[in-house]
């Protein structure tokens, strides 16, 4: 039995609850989210509460129980604080800037590299080489730091690219020099 599916979601303030059979939508100050939960999954909503059950007891509904209920809670969170995913430039020359709603990115290419966010994410840079992704829909967010950080990942020789702040790149050792 899932541990995760068992746990009722809270209602925060400010947060309005819909549920039209199997969608839920939440209404928030940074927007609006809807999820769709397949019929395996009975929705209460109730006591300031979102309850989430097994209307049958199958295998399949035991996989799809935790993953229901944590895209109801992302979903809850999202429209009253929003999620964030912080970049960092790290090379000789590699900067970024916005351009209006656009980010430009020197990568050492031989031309700028122009990443348009989808409606719903904001991006902000801060000393040009730390950028900040935003928005309401937690996978969005990640989909489009995934996508700035594979303009140049980071290299394993010297560190050089785009990487999540505080992640960890395991640096290999250059060619060694004839004796």
């Amino acid at each position: 039995m899932s541990r995760i599916g068992k746990k009722p979601i809270e209602i925060p303030a400010g947060v309005e609850i819909t549920l039209d059979g199997q969608v839920i939508t939440a209404k928030g100050p940074l927007g609006t989210e809807t999820v769709n939960v397949r019929p395996e999954i009975a929705i209460k909503v109730e006591d300031n509460q979102i309850i989430l059950t097994k209307a049958e007891d199958t295998r399949e509904a035991g996989a799809l129980y935790g993953l229901s209920r944590t895209l109801v809670a992302n979903a809850v969170h999202g429209v009253k604080e929003g999620f964030e995913k912080k970049l960092e430039i790290q090379g000789v020359g590699y900067r970024a800037n916005m351009e209006g709603k656009n980010l430009n990115l020197a990568l050492g290419y031989s031309h700028p590299v122009v990443v348009e966010p989808p409606e719903g994410i904001t991006i902000t840079v801060e000393a040009n080489t730390k950028i900040s992704v935003k928005g309401s829909n937690k996978q969005t967010v990640g989909d489009v730091a995934a996508l700035i950080r594979g303009k140049r990942a980071p290299e394993v020789y010297k560190g050089k690219g785009i990487r999540y702040e505080g992640e960890y790149i395991r640096r290999k050792a250059g060619k060694a020099g004839k004796k």
